[in-house]
């Protein structure tokens, strides 16, 4: 291993492998290691038995639940905004071609005790039972303001600077009543708790018209897509791409230990005896503990169940958003069902996944309200891991190291936190303003 790189790349999550796909595209002599020996890191998907064996030892799944190869279970089950900036990545780097999606069926939204469709723009909100009816009027006002908002056009802004007005601000101006700013700011804008409220309100009115024109994109039942065969296909493709541009993969090698020179600069990587030189590290918090810490912990209950979840129209697929204030809780609970449609399960099977970030000692009990949400399951497995951010100084030992993922069950915060690592190891912004209309082959519709 005496050749250096450019950049050593470890663990083989979602974040790592787009990026070892985005710099191998610009050319950069990339290496790629894993002390895993699969794609995904933390972002893999499982077959039955390895669910099995993760969450019960060692003993075999109950034929009842059909072949273990049939499922495809997410550890971080995340849908993709249709609009959003992970497929603008994936058509710039042209890793569509690797990948079929397929629209998800259903967005919806908690609200006392019930679940209920997500208005997305003026007329459904005009339909929305969300609503009362001169509530529904005063959305409607606030969805035309927010779909003819432009930047670069100042009368669509009706007067108002969002770069210097709160989001509070522009929601208090058309009066709209709290049930429905919970729905607007979590269930559209994707904010994963109230503190967006007392921030500029340019980003709040730009994640709301993202959310409808992605829902217009496929005149599906949502705004999301989401892969066949389940996420763990998204590392496998961006993989591929960095090995065609010449990036080189190392799955299973243990130990991967990153060494330093004596003013504290990474020099390279070493594993089983052999050092890789290299310029600069990125890899997920597993692999540099001591230049991380540890913020929250998330919770999830993983859950096989042999129909959709109640009340979301028969979706297959479905994201359901539970805001905090409907629960008493600081930040939101998420449900996602994916199901045998997009061949993560077999016939008649659905998975469904109740996330939320742990705020007591006792998580499970924590999950209860979205569980209870989906009616009789076949079987639950529990898992809690710890969210970690970086706090190491990359400019003084060139280590670019991610954030850990969180509760959400979008990819919109992850694709943020790619994109600034990028711009921190290059240099340079990546430019995403592609022609959106080259994946919409790719979506099964």
């Amino acid at each position: 291993m005496d050749e250096e790189y450019d950049v050593i790349v470890l663990g083989t999550g979602l974040k790592e492998c787009i990026l070892s796909g985005l710099l191998s595209v610009d050319g950069l002599k990339v290496l790629h290691m894993d002390k895993n020996d699969y794609y995904g890191g933390e972002s893999t998907s499982l077959n039955l038995n390895q669910l099995w064996k993760r969450f019960r030892g060692n003993d075999k799944p109950p034929e009842s639940l059909g072949p273990s190869k049939e499922y495809n279970v997410d550890m971080i089950p995340k849908f993709t905004m249709a609009n959003g900036a992970l497929v603008r990545v994936l058509i710039h780097t042209d890793v569509t071609k690797y990948l079929n999606f397929k629209v998800v069926d259903g967005s919806f939204v908690y609200n006392k005790g019930k679940i209920y469709k997500v208005p997305a723009t003026d007329v459904e909100a005009l339909k929305s039972p969300l609503m009362g009816l001169f509530e529904k009027r005063r959305a409607r006002k606030f969805f035309i303001y927010v779909q003819d908002f432009e930047e670069s056009d100042p009368k669509s802004h009706e007067g108002l600077d969002l770069n210097k007005v709160t989001a509070r601000e522009v929601i208090s101006k058309y009066g709209l009543e709290d049930d429905t700013i919970d729905f607007i700011g979590h269930a559209l804008a994707l904010h994963i708790d109230d503190s967006y409220l007392d921030k500029p309100a340019m980003d709040f009115v730009k994640r709301m018209k993202l959310y409808a024109e992605s829902l217009a994109r496929f005149q599906g039942g949502s705004p999301y897509i989401y892969p066949m065969y389940g996420l763990g296909e998204l590392p496998q493709a961006f993989a591929r791409l960095s090995a065609v541009y010449g990036g080189t993969y190392m799955l299973n090698k243990p130990q991967c230990k990153v060494e330093f020179d004596a003013s504290g600069k990474v020099i390279g990587v070493s594993s089983e005896g052999e050092t890789a030189k290299c310029k600069k590290v990125v890899c997920d918090p597993s692999y540099l503990p001591d230049k991380v810490r540890k913020v929250a912990k998330v919770a999830r209950a993983i859950c096989i169940m042999s129909h959709p979840i109640p009340d979301t129209n028969d979706s297959h697929s479905a994201q359901v958003i539970l805001p905090q204030k409907q629960l008493g809780r600081k930040s939101d609970m998420y449900l996602f069902c994916c199901s045998y449609a997009h061949n993560v399960a077999p016939k008649g099977k659905y998975i469904a996944f109740v996330t939320a970030e742990a705020e007591t000692d006792n998580p499970q009990q924590e999950l209860k309200p979205g569980i209870e949400l989906l009616g009789p399951v076949d079987e639950v497995f529990f898992d809690i891991y710890d969210r970690y951010v970086p706090t190491n100084n990359h400019e003084v030992d060139n280590c670019f190291i991610s954030t850990s993922y969180d509760a959400s069950t979008h990819f919109e915060d992850t694709v943020t936190d790619v994109l600034a690592m990028y711009s921190r190891i290059t240099g340079k912004v990546l430019n995403l303003s592609v022609d959106l209309n080259a994946a919409s082959a790719a979506t099964g519709q």
